[in-house]
């Protein structure tokens, strides 16, 4: 789903077409609202980055029901003609409202926002949730990853392990944004204009009588890009001196880039040796890349035991996200409008943290004045006017806890603040700039800055506080007393 023209209209639950019918046959089309939030931050984090909302606008954009979907639809039994004969001039014709890709973002604060006929909303949950679900969880674990490395290059090299093709695309795509520089897929490296990296396999060296013929004949071909992997046989009684010989050819010819790479043993242990060896050999300008089942804990470690390392090449643990199987993210309805205007709409439960926030709803941030993220505020679009005038005179917040009503903190003395939700999409049409891929990895690496350190420690990092105003807690208790009296 990488290209524009895809049109994965089918790409949904059975349960959302067997809904949009019954609207349909029971006229029941009226305008709503829903929202996407996620009820746990991943990995046990502090934090999650928010990624997926160019693919997931190009997608629902996209959607048509051809003679041939249309047909298929036919053959279950379930549909209707009269139903069927709607889909065959299906368009999403409504609003989205969507905070930015690079966006740090909290559990249970709306992430998008649709606004359309209910036919139209329920269609877009599979796929949004598809979309954005995966991809927030990959660019997250990504910038976890660069955040552990602290500076040192991060190259995604998922490819043979993610779930299948579109897993690898989408992979790719979200850890660019996490804050990967380059990536081994060379399909992703051209849609995506991704910098394309790589180095050599073990079947290189295998192929040849030893490993001096395997790396002369790798520097001879690519001599301004000579990575090569030097732990075939034994790294350091072989790999390395049959290394350093090739690297002392090209540096009298005046070329400096190369390295080593190491994909097994002890990393720390080795790139140490390593680098004492390469340093002695007067070749201080030999990068060491590593790789070999890498994750942000291991790359902690490592950087905390101050191996001489210049690169990370991290695959199977950063595309199948380990530690995490999947985001919590969730479609809701949380305003119906069946006459002039929207009425809330709640979703009631016994653990207090899966009732959701009704109402139509914006997510003001705000800042310390020693520029750190402070908290956020889930407000209702009608305070709009009054919650702007407030952070604009620095006044005095109240922030409310969302599932206690005795819980409750004041802001005051903070620096500025800024709403998240941006118009997407109008009326079915793209209302909105995207930026491009290195603009929203900047955007994540910036973002990164302003979140204080102990919300980035891998261990225990503290809780960002995600609240409500006073209106929205009132409209919430009063919605759950009433459907639990």
């Amino acid at each position: 789903m990488n290209d524009k023209k895809d049109n994965p209209v089918l790409l949904t639950d059975l349960y959302e077409l067997t809904m949009m019918q019954g609207y349909y046959l029971c006229h029941k089309n009226v305008p709503v609202v829903f929202d996407m939030f996620f009820r746990r931050t991943p990995f046990n984090g502090g934090y999650a980055v928010f990624a997926g909302l160019e693919p997931l606008v190009n997608s629902i954009l996209n959607f048509r029901f051809t003679d041939d979907h249309l047909g298929y639809l036919d053959t279950l039994g379930l549909f209707k003609p009269e139903f069927l004969k709607y889909l065959s001039k299906f368009r999403f014709t409504g609003d989205l409202y969507s905070v930015e890709e690079g966006e740090l973002v909290f559990p249970n604060e709306p992430l998008v926002r649709v606004h359309s006929g209910i036919i139209e909303a329920q269609l877009l949950e599979s796929i949004l949730l598809n979309i954005t679900n995966y991809q927030t969880l990959v660019a997250t674990k990504t910038a976890r990853i660069r955040e552990a490395a602290k500076g040192r290059r991060i190259i995604e090299f998922g490819l043979r392990r993610a779930q299948g093709p579109d897993g690898a695309m989408s992979a790719s795509r979200a850890a660019f944004i996490g804050g990967a520089e380059a990536t081994s897929n060379v399909m992703a490296a051209k849609t995506f204009n991704i910098p394309p990296k790589g180095t050599m396999a073990h079947s290189w060296v295998m192929s040849f009588e030893s490993e001096s013929d395997a790396f002369e004949n790798f520097a001879r071909l690519y001599p301004e890009n000579t990575i090569l992997l030097v732990d075939t046989y034994s790294t350091l009684k072989s790999g390395i001196p049959a290394a350093i010989k090739v690297f002392r050819k090209l540096k009298h010819r005046g070329i400096k880039n190369f390295g080593i790479r190491l994909d097994s043993g002890d990393l720390e242990y080795i790139s140490k040796q390593a680098r004492a060896m390469l340093d002695s050999a007067n070749l201080r300008e030999a990068k060491i890349v590593v790789s070999n089942e890498l994750d942000e804990y291991t790359i902690e470690q490592l950087i905390n035991k101050k191996s001489p390392i210049d690169s990370f090449g991290v695959g199977t643990n950063l595309v199948t996200a380990k530690g995490d199987s999947a985001l919590t993210g969730v479609y809701k309805l949380v305003a119906r409008k069946p006459g002039k205007r929207f009425v809330p709409c709640i979703k009631v439960s016994d653990n207090p943290g899966k009732t959701t926030n009704p109402g139509v709803k914006n997510v003001l941030r705000i800042y310390g004045r020693d520029k750190f993220m402070l908290a956020d505020l889930i407000f209702l679009e009608k305070e709009k006017t009054a919650i702007t005038g407030k952070s604009r005179a620095k006044s005095t917040m109240a922030l409310f806890h969302p599932d206690y009503t005795y819980k409750s903190v004041r802001v005051s003395g903070y620096g500025r603040t800024r709403a998240l939700l941006r118009n997407v999409v109008r009326g079915g049409k793209i209302n909105y700039e995207f930026p491009s891929l290195p603009g929203i990895q900047s955007k994540t690496l910036s973002n990164l800055k302003t979140l204080h350190p102990t919300y980035k420690r891998l261990l225990n990092p503290h809780v960002y506080k995600v609240s409500i105003t006073k209106n929205l807690q009132n409209m919430k208790f009063s919605m759950i007393n009433k459907w639990k009296a």
